[in-house]
């Protein structure tokens, strides 16, 4: 689940060169604060995925909606109570 849901977003994702010492710069559209730089584009797209997999999990903790892709979705995971 989370994984095609990476895969969904690197698919989705803008990746550009810019004027730094890492330059490349790239963002996932249509998720708030996911971005990452690199020396090359595969490094900045390695980063990048990393970060969207530590967004997700973010969210979740807070209880906060992860917003679908496409098909891709991830629920929030209920509560279970046990009794004893």
């Amino acid at each position: 689940m989370i994984i095609e849901y990476v895969t969904e977003a690197l698919k989705r994702a803008r990746i550009e060169k810019i004027d730094d010492q890492e330059p490349y710069y790239g963002e996932v559209p249509g998720l708030k604060g996911v971005w990452a730089t690199g020396r090359t584009h595969d490094e900045c797209r390695k980063r990048l995925s990393e970060v969207i997999d530590g967004w997700i999990l973010v969210r979740l903790r807070r209880g906060l909606a992860v917003p679908p892709l496409g098909r891709c979705r991830i629920e929030p995971p209920r509560l279970l109570r046990v009794r004893g």
